[in-house]
């Protein structure tokens, strides 16, 4: 399995931006996988991995989780490519519409905490 990867500082820098500006979506996930709050599995957000920055990642797991907007429906083919550049590194990659997360945080906590348990 391949090593961690180290991002440079520009992806640090907007890692730490998108901490600052999180979305209402994303500010309510976190709050539930914070502090081993799900499973007791520890979650990194808006984490760097280059050239990539992901919303959601548990190092021991190696699972990203992904929250898609509205724009993102227009960005499938990059949204693809850049699952599979993660993949291809030892990621598993789980995405989720923001409007699931919204209406449906259970459900949503549920199926994180089965692909962590996979």
């Amino acid at each position: 399995m391949p090593g961690p990867c180290y991002a440079p500082v520009m992806s640090t820098s907007r890692a730490r931006n998108l901490r600052r500006t999180a979305t209402a979506v994303e500010r309510l996930l976190w709050r539930e996988l914070r502090d081993r709050r799900l499973g007791g599995y520890k979650f990194r957000r808006q984490h760097p991995l280059r050239p990539y920055v992901v919303d959601f990642l548990c190092p021991a797991k190696r699972l990203v989780v992904e929250l898609d907007g509205g724009r993102h429906a227009e960005r499938a083919e990059r949204d693809a490519a850049r699952t599979a550049w993660l993949e291809a590194r030892g990621y598993r990659v789980i995405r989720f519409w923001n409007n699931e997360v919204a209406g449906n945080p259970a459900g949503v906590l549920d199926a994180i905490l089965r692909a962590l348990e996979e």
